[in-house]
């Protein structure tokens, strides 16, 4: 990959979010000559980037794609991940979430095509809705409820990947698509609504877990460096259908927050609250695509994951975790 990337130069659309942020210095780190971040910081951190502040060839650019935009000079790769992404997020951010998903897409298409360059929609398992098919392979077109409370965020990511496919077809521009399924890291905000953060302030702060629905739900949770790989290997390839990218290994939630219980040391009873409409019950990735037309799957297991995570946690935290509310207004 390495030699792949070389002298490549890469525009990240929701450069300092959590996963944006990631592989803007995995980029870097295969040999990339030039990165450009584009992120309006509604939900990104400039802080994600600090480890590239001023570094040669990097590009921090304060800008919301779902405004048009140019980029000077060229491009070899435009990985779209600029969109909300968390439940409190799209609750509170509805309309500009639908636009992400649009427009947003739209002009990074733009830019793509602009360019003469591969264009890479960061899609996501949420295609699937509350899936009736278990696990979920590419060929399955979901149970999504397009007028519900989750809608804007499910809708929005399954029009883009329609909008990306009606390029390819129209207009030839090669492009791929992935179905990011959960994933955890550092640089997740300590407060964002999703289940890890949730569960690993909670315990860090000593405080009970916070269980929506009776637990026996589902997620599988893929660590972010895997994850960069799996896009990575995808951007370099020449598929252009969709492709899931997350771990296959399935949990509970209940043995979700015992994992987390054990490896932070803290954590209190679990609590339950009921479960929000459209939550997904079941959420597993078939990744026999990934595994077969990129060589891919996740290595990180979720004992060393959940501890560099807690550690970032833990160091992000400066003695604030004790009376942190944990605005959980969605499933994980």
């Amino acid at each position: 990959m390495r030699q792949s990337f070389r002298g490549k130069r890469c525009l990240v659309m929701g450069g300092a979010g959590f996963i944006g942020s990631h592989l803007c210095e995995r980029l870097f780190a295969e040999g990339a000559e030039r990165v450009v971040a584009v992120d309006n910081l509604v939900t990104g951190n400039t802080a994600n980037l600090s480890e590239l502040a001023g570094r040669p060839g990097f590009e921090d650019v304060r800008h919301d794609v779902t405004e048009p935009f140019v980029v000077p000079g060229p491009l070899d790769f435009v990985f779209n991940l600029a969109s909300p992404a968390s439940p409190v997020d799209y609750h509170q951010l509805p309309l500009e979430t639908l636009r992400a998903g649009s427009r947003g897409t739209e002009h990074g298409l733009l830019v793509a095509e602009a360019k003469g360059a591969v264009f890479l929609q960061a899609s996501t398992s949420e295609v699937y809705g509350d899936p009736l098919v278990h696990p979920q392979r590419e060929d399955y077109w979901g149970n999504v409820n397009p007028v519900g409370p989750r809608a804007v965020y499910d809708e929005a990511k399954r029009f883009g990947e329609a909008l990306v496919s009606a390029w390819r077809r129209s207009r030839g521009l090669p492009v791929r698509i992935v179905r990011i399924f959960n994933t955890y890291g550092p640089r997740m905000r300590l407060n964002d609504g999703r289940v890890v953060p949730a569960f690993v302030t909670q315990a860090l702060a000593g405080e009970d877990f916070t269980v929506f629905g009776d637990g026996t739900q589902t997620r599988s949770f893929c660590y972010v460096q895997d994850l960069v790989d799996g896009l990575l290997r995808l951007a370099l390839s020449d598929v252009e259908d969709p492709v899931n990218v997350g771990n296959p290994v399935e949990m509970t939630i209940l043995e979700f927050a015992e994992a987390v219980r054990t490896a932070a040391g803290g954590g209190g009873r679990i609590v339950f609250r009921p479960l929000p409409a459209d939550d997904p019950k079941q959420r597993q990735p078939d990744i026999g695509r990934a595994r077969a037309l990129l060589g891919w799957e996740p290595h990180v297991g979720l004992r060393e994951g959940l501890d560099q995570t807690i550690a970032w946690f833990r160091k992000q935290d400066g003695g604030r975790l004790a009376g942190i509310g944990v605005r959980r207004m969605a499933g994980p």
